[in-house]
């Protein structure tokens, strides 16, 4: 028969046993959860680079409202033309097949417009050139999938005008590496009155940043992708 401090130790022993196995239990689990989580992360983080870069499945595509856009816009082309985005271009030289001289032609095609501001608000669209504003008032038209030369692909979210300055273009589109509801951080706009011609347009796309931001701090977004 054991005695009573026989016992007691048998007793912490066994409970001291029971604690241990039950947190090395909770650390696995936990470990486990830690592990499932980043991959989680990882495996979204990759398929939004996928898309970002043009590669999506048809089902991935969804409609969008102009709420994602909603705010006040300025255009890069200043920026481009004053020199502020030199970095940019230094960049894109010693990553790419271009010199820095040929980058800067060709985002000088790419950036080129006078509408140096836009803004968005509901409904309403506002392009601030040097002869002054025209305002429109737009409805959601449906979206257009565009397949580039090199296989990736790009969604173009349009726009028509019901309403506001005649004008005022009838129809823009966006373009924004994003393919689902989501708040634009930048985009490239097309507009015009010929919905079917606009998806032509690949070489001139006027390109938008949020008019709070500084240049430097388009240049940090710019060199961050």
């Amino acid at each position: 028969m054991l005695q009573t401090s026989s016992k007691n130790s048998v007793f912490k022993v066994l409970v001291t046993s029971a604690v241990l196995a039950l947190a090395t239990t909770s650390v696995q689990a936990e470990t486990k959860h830690s592990h499932d989580h980043s991959h989680d992360h990882a495996d979204e983080n990759e398929a939004a680079k996928d898309i970002y870069k043009g590669y999506f499945e048809d089902s991935q595509i969804k409609d969008r409202s102009l709420a994602d856009w909603e705010g006040d816009w300025q255009s890069v082309y200043p920026l481009l033309k004053s020199g502020a985005l030199a970095p940019v271009m230094a960049k894109k030289a010693e990553a790419g097949s271009k010199t820095v001289e040929q980058y800067t032609a060709y985002y000088d095609t790419g950036y080129k417009t006078d509408v140096e501001r836009i803004t968005f608000d509901g409904q309403n669209a506002a392009f601030f050139t040097p002869d002054g504003t025209l305002s429109g008032e737009y409805a959601y038209d449906g979206f257009e999938v565009l397949t580039y030369k090199k296989g990736n692909r790009g969604v173009r979210y349009i726009f028509k005008q019901v309403g506001g300055d005649e004008a005022a273009p009838d129809y823009f589109q966006f373009s924004d590496h994003k393919i689902a509801p989501a708040k634009a951080d930048h985009y490239h706009l097309y507009w015009g009155d010929d919905r079917a011609a606009l998806l032509e347009e690949v070489t001139n796309w006027p390109t938008y940043y949020p008019r709070a931001l500084s240049a430097e701090q388009i240049v940090e977004e710019m060199l961050a992708h």
